[in-house]
């Protein structure tokens, strides 16, 4: 038995189109749950960062308070680096699209996009230099050219990796979004 309120999508399965009323639809969502390759890697992270700070506690109680800030430092990077992973991927809202990388964030606006697409073609796994055959969801922009815009998804990142039906249920989702709110 499914327990919807469980379900970070819940809103999404909703059959009717009335939003709930605690749900605000001008604010970005992605539409869909971070893949669980994600989660063990933030979770690898923020144990990394636990072991980091017993350590910056244990090197102030020794004396060196100028060791210890920096350990501390070095435990503060460590948080905001899994966190920053749990963050990456896709980012609806009625404003534009937004792909959240670790290092870059691109916000496009819908009326620059001109088309949502998953098609079959070699793709990275894991993000890795390692590629392999699957699908990817490509964003056609106006301003640029299709080979210019790296894939929003495929079926072989941290996200969706042995996870088929996810990947498709979101390149639905972020299709919908893009039929909705594109402007031309």
């Amino acid at each position: 038995m499914p327990l919807p309120f469980l379900t970070a999508d819940r809103a999404f399965d909703t059959a009717d189109d009335v939003a709930l009323p605690y749900e605000d639809r001008d604010r970005w969502r992605r539409p869909y749950r971070p893949g669980p390759w994600r989660v063990a890697a933030a979770a690898l992270w923020l144990l990394l960062a636990s072991y980091v700070l017993f350590a910056a506690v244990v090197i102030a109680l020794t004396g060196s308070v100028g060791g210890a800030g920096v350990v501390f430092g070095i435990a503060l990077l460590v948080i905001g680096a899994a966190l920053r992973l749990l963050r990456m991927g896709v980012w609806v809202s009625p404003h534009g699209l937004r792909q959240v990388g670790f290092l870059v964030t691109r916000t496009v606006p819908w009326a620059q996009v001109v088309a949502v697409r998953t098609v079959q073609q070699p793709v990275r796994w894991l993000g890795l230099p390692r590629a392999v055959q699957g699908q990817a969801l490509l964003l056609v922009r106006r301003d640029r050219a299709a080979d210019a815009v790296p894939p929003l998804m495929t079926t072989h990142n941290a996200d969706f990796l042995a996870r088929a039906e996810a990947f498709d249920r979101a390149a639905d989702m972020v299709e919908a979004w893009a039929s909705e709110n594109a402007h031309g």
